[in-house]
């Protein structure tokens, strides 16, 4: 399955039963932004009567029900997240209580239903999973090396100009070994390359 970060911010809103739910988003890299980012909508939404929560970040998960009924809210929550591919994300869901009680499967679905609207608001990058590849060659090469990492569509990371020129690539696993001999073959084997373990990178 793909999997996607958050590249800009969203917010959604749903209204079942007239309470308001207020789903926003975010992209983060610890737990402490994560929980920094619950904090400044608690915050905001000082007046709501309930601010649940969930994040992923990494290989950890968390979630809460914040006063609600338990599993209604923060473990619905991260079930959408996981399932729409979201990695290194914060979502909190503010409810506005309307007077009606819901129940709990019509708490699960409105968390579920404003997780989904805020995910939808957000603009998302495709992560990917590869190899970082430096690539050190003299400036006869520049141009060939150039033309490979367009033509193959290789995530350029940085570009260092200097006795010799070095290209620092992100290069899809799958493609380790003709990436190589496709630079190999082009510069006559002049052209260092260095390859580090895999990692995670957004296009």
């Amino acid at each position: 399955m793909a999997e996607y970060e958050i590249k800009t911010p969203g917010t959604g809103e749903i209204t079942e039963k007239k309470s308001r739910f207020i789903g926003s988003c975010a992209h983060v890299t610890s737990e402490e932004e994560a929980m920094a980012f619950v904090a400044a909508k608690k915050k905001e939404h000082y007046d709501a009567r309930h601010n649940c929560w969930a994040y992923i970040v990494g290989d950890t998960s968390r979630s809460s029900d914040d006063g609600e009924p338990s599993g209604t809210a923060g473990r619905p929550m991260l079930d959408v997240m996981s399932g729409r591919g979201l990695h290194d994300a914060v979502i909190v869901v503010t409810r506005y209580f309307g007077g009606v009680l819901l129940g709990t499967g019509g708490l699960v679905r409105a968390y579920s239903d404003a997780t989904g609207a805020c995910i939808d608001a957000c603009e998302l990058v495709e992560r990917r999973r590869g190899l970082v590849l430096s690539i050190t060659t003299d400036y006869t090469n520049v141009g060939r090396i150039q033309h490979i990492i367009a033509d193959q569509k290789l995530f350029l990371r940085d570009t260092v100009y200097e006795e010799a020129v070095k290209f620092v690539c992100m290069v899809p696993t799958e493609k380790k070994e003709s990436i190589e001999a496709l630079i190999t073959n082009e510069t006559s084997g002049t052209a260092g390359l260095d390859w580090a373990p895999e990692e995670s990178y957004t296009v």
